[in-house]
């Protein structure tokens, strides 16, 4: 009797802990939604006085070019997940499965970008930059923007690839398989829940840069982000609102679409194969 109260107990306090998390999740979202539609919201009125679609005619009307800003954006920051996976993942793996020279030099190197103050590393990275002719383009602000989101990555992959190991693998090879039909229906299925989640922290990490952003493009490339912040700035509430609200519904779209797509192509590949 005294443990099914406990647990029932347990059970009420976990609903008001999820209720409260969610409410706290939530809440700002909807501030935000009211303000990018708020004419005119002066204290101390708990609501606002008028509303306004000025923030969505910024946004949309096409004179400010922000939607051209976030397709780009978004684009640009895919590449760089993409990347960051591909590259994560065969790091990862090299060390965890293998012992090399400098191995603990290169994972010690990986946390750099994250252990380096940002403004330091902007402003020396973009030295670089300019020596190279990175400096003032795409390739640059890619180049990066991965650099950023490698530690991430690496991390990611390498505890996700530590508690798969890699005996399955060896097994599949024993019994006759190819190293494709083993990456298909050993290797991918086991790290997929790591590839979605290091790519999304990728795509997270490149869209919302701006200071690093701003100094290696030179202001010359324009992501949302590097549109978004002087609007932040400026106390205007209404568009900052209204970039904000774009910003966080674009990145949960694209999360959505990125996890899909990936389970998508493994159920494809598995269809493949057993055809």
């Amino acid at each position: 009797m005294k443990r099914t109260m406990h647990i029932d107990r347990l059970g009420i306090i976990s609903k008001i802990l999820l209720i409260g998390f969610i409410f706290s999740i939530l809440s700002p979202l909807v501030v935000i939604v009211v303000w990018s539609l708020a004419g005119r919201w002066a204290w101390p009125h708990l609501l606002p006085e008028n509303f306004s679609l000025r923030g969505m005619q910024e946004l949309f009307g096409g004179y400010s070019g922000a939607m051209e800003t976030l397709f780009f954006s978004i684009g640009l920051s895919l590449v760089v997940a993409l990347l960051a996976v591909i590259i994560g993942t065969m790091t990862a793996r090299a060390l965890v499965f293998y012992d090399f020279y400098g191995k603990r030099v290169i994972d010690l190197s990986t946390f750099l970008p994250i252990i380096i103050p940002g403004t330091v590393f902007a402003m020396g990275i973009n030295v670089i930059f300019i020596e190279m002719g990175l400096s003032d383009s795409v390739a640059g602000v890619i180049v990066a923007h991965l650099i950023c989101s490698l530690p991430y990555a690496i991390k990611i992959m390498t505890d996700i690839t530590q508690a798969f190991g890699r005996k399955l693998e060896e097994q599949a090879a024993v019994l006759g398989a190819s190293f494709r039909q083993t990456m298909a229906f050993i290797t991918l299925p086991s790290l997929l829940p790591g590839l979605i989640a290091s790519g999304c922290m990728a795509y997270i990490v490149s869209f919302s840069q701006y200071f690093l952003t701003l100094i290696i493009g030179g202001g010359t490339v324009m992501t949302f982000s590097v549109k978004m912040v002087p609007y932040l700035q400026s106390g205007d509430r209404t568009l900052a609102s209204a970039y904000s609200l774009v910003f966080v519904c674009s990145t949960l779209l694209v999360f959505i679409i990125f996890e899909k797509t990936i389970k998508k192509f493994y159920r494809d590949e598995s269809r493949y194969y057993f055809a």
